[in-house]
């Protein structure tokens, strides 16, 4: 079918030799020709020193494609980078750093324990100093009258008060068991009336941290989870009925309450009985206010949130770093990708970022390598397009002359001669041309294939006992010989597989002597299955192993007929082997005198079960 060794096609003249056969005409395109073709390819760039190098190389044939036509096909759109910090990568990665910071921020706003231990001791430090002032009062201002009832003496209580409570801070207010209100350690009394005492607020810290505790608070109580408070009020005249822990103090208890004022401030009070001989005489109230208690949070909430803007600025800073360190290669390589797919030219190389040693270098890697791949199938087509034209003209070319020659000659039998020398062109143009349609689909054909598990030993006698069945008497001998009595498995597509062996087959038979002996054999090597055809024919010429892959090289028996393969057999097969991950290579035979005894082509493809 394809042959294993090509060559160029031969010269043919216009003159008729002897047997009536016109001899073959040289076909030499012009240079210019060349020149021009080799222009207009999009691909070319001869100041490229990779393209010298591609352009060096023999690749395996492409699909027949104009990379002209795939250029224009192809829409070119006009991209708007974006810098790094403007980029959506940049803005994500910003937003999910900061929320992870800001969401025990917000929880730590709330400081719930914190101020709710404060207020406890605040409590208790009022429990303790209204019981001592209680006792004060009832040794000291109690008394007895002459009825033998015991009542409170107001003015030693006032004097009692100024001296227990100066400079405390803490306001006391004392109630009669009939609920009125006895005395008050903000209200004096002298010869022109009472006087009331109202404190003074704190001088308030310096503006920006005034202000931003005043909003922390205002946040703080906006946020929910928040205890709601009783508002605390004084009615002009009050009395024991305004305040419950006043109420339950007159029954012989010592509660505790915590309001708040009209401007949001806490107000914290305790109220003890006082008792003399366990009997209940009042009750002493003792509040003040829960100013230091909430500077003491604000300032907790300030330092939390000074040490969270230190965080969050490294937060930002590293996220930066860590979006520019991923954004911009990334830009960098959509930038040179754009470059390439707009056909600028082979000056706009993928940036290589492979020393990163990451995801984002082996992207790089990736990208590269599919960009070359790209350059040598541009080259490939170009050079296939260059050999198929040269192959076809040979033949075109044979024809012309032989149809110029037999208008000419009026001797019947020339004519017939010159007619079955135009038939063989024209059925070696159409060997050519099937040969090529293969050659340019199997590309797409490998890439939409399914592979699956093939069992190459098995595959070989049926292709041996298929060649047995239609051998002639005095056509070489087969000799199969699998070493493994495991099958040998290989992932790929079974009719590509047959294929190559048939091409070797074919191959071994035709350079086969009458008698000869073809030997096929698989087996099994370090996780690879290794097919070896072997033949004993006159060998490959020195130097020509791997020539003998190159697309339209043949190089048949002279017994052969002229035109009969297109010289793509081995090269169609390089490919379909190369697509399977395996390797096809050639080799001679020798004898113990050195002498060439036949060619082994080696086939190497990887195990399934490897």
């Amino acid at each position: 079918m394809t042959e294993r060794r090509a060559g160029s096609a031969g010269s043919r003249r216009i003159t008729i030799d002897s047997d009536g056969r016109l001899p073959p005409k040289p076909l030499v395109v012009p240079a210019q020709a060349r020149e021009t073709q080799e222009s207009k390819s999009p691909a070319s760039d001869t100041t490229s020193p990779r393209r010298s190098k591609a352009l060096s190389k023999k690749t395996a044939a492409p699909s027949p494609f104009s990379s002209d036509a795939a250029s224009a096909s192809a829409p070119v759109t006009k991209r708007r980078w974006r810098r790094s910090w403007r980029s959506p990568l940049t803005r994500r990665i910003l937003a999910l750093n900061s929320l992870v910071l800001l969401i025990p921020v917000f929880g730590l706003l709330h400081l719930t324990q914190y101020q709710s231990s404060l207020i406890r001791s605040e409590l208790d430090s009022l429990r303790i100093q209204a019981r001592a002032f209680s006792l004060s009062l009832a040794n000291g201002a109690v008394v007895t009258t002459q009825v033998g009832d015991e009542q409170i003496v107001p003015e030693q209580a006032r004097s009692l008060m100024r001296v227990l409570l100066a400079e405390t801070g803490v306001r006391a207010r004392l109630f009669t068991e009939n609920k009125d209100i006895l005395a008050d350690s903000y209200v004096l009394s002298g010869p022109g009336g009472q006087v009331q005492m109202i404190e003074l607020p704190p001088p308030e810290d310096g503006i920006p941290m005034g202000w931003l505790g005043r909003h922390l608070d205002r946040l703080a109580n906006w946020l929910p989870g928040q205890d709601t408070l009783e508002l605390y009020s004084e009615a002009s005249v009050q009395t024991a009925s305004d305040y419950s822990e006043v109420l339950r103090a007159l029954q012989g208890e010592s509660p505790g309450m915590v309001r708040h004022d009209r401007s949001a401030h806490l107000v914290l009070s305790v109220a003890v009985p006082v008792q003399r001989y366990r009997l209940v005489l009042g009750a002493l109230m003792l509040s003040t206010s829960g100013k230091s208690i909430e500077a003491a949070v604000r300032d907790r909430r300030i330092d939390i949130l000074m040490v969270c803007g230190v965080a969050l600025g490294m937060t930002i800073l590293i996220s930066l770093f860590l979006a520019g360190n991923i954004a911009r290669p990334l830009v960098r390589l959509a930038e040179a990708a754009d470059h390439v797919r707009a056909g600028k030219g082979r000056q706009h190389e993928i940036p290589d970022f492979t020393s990163r040693r990451d995801e984002i270098g082996e992207l790089s890697g990736a990208l590269r390598d599919m960009t070359e791949a790209l350059w040598n199938r541009l080259d490939a087509i170009e050079g296939f397009a260059a050999d198929v034209a040269h192959e076809i003209k040979n033949p075109l070319t044979s024809l012309r002359s032989a149809v110029e020659t037999v208008a000419r000659i009026e001797d019947p039998s020339q004519q017939k001669r010159l007619m079955a020398i135009i038939l063989d062109d024209v059925q070696r143009l159409d060997r050519l041309i099937s040969d090529i349609s293969d050659a340019s689909r199997l590309d797409a054909e490998l890439s939409r294939a399914h592979t699956e598990s093939v069992d190459v030993g098995r595959l070989l006698d049926a292709l041996v006992d298929v060649h047995k069945a239609t051998a002639s008497k005095d056509g070489p001998r087969f000799q199969v010989e699998v070493s493994d009595n495991r099958p040998l498995m290989v992932q790929g597509i079974e009719g590509r597989l047959g294929q190559v062996l048939r091409n070797l087959i074919s191959n071994a038979i035709t350079f086969s002597p009458p008698g000869g002996l073809i030997s096929l054999r698989a087996e099994r090597q370090d996780g690879d299955i290794v097919l070896s055809v072997s033949d004993e024919g006159p060998g490959v010429p020195e130097g020509k192993l791997e020539a003998i892959f190159d697309r339209f090289y043949t190089e048949r028996p002279k017994s052969e007929k002229f035109g009969t393969h297109s010289g793509l057999g081995l090269s169609i097969s390089k490919q379909i082997i190369e697509a399977h991950g395996g390797v096809i290579s050639a080799q001679n035979r020798y004898s113990g005198s050195g002498e060439v005894t036949g060619t082994r082509f080696n086939i190497t493809l990887p195990a399934e079960d490897a």
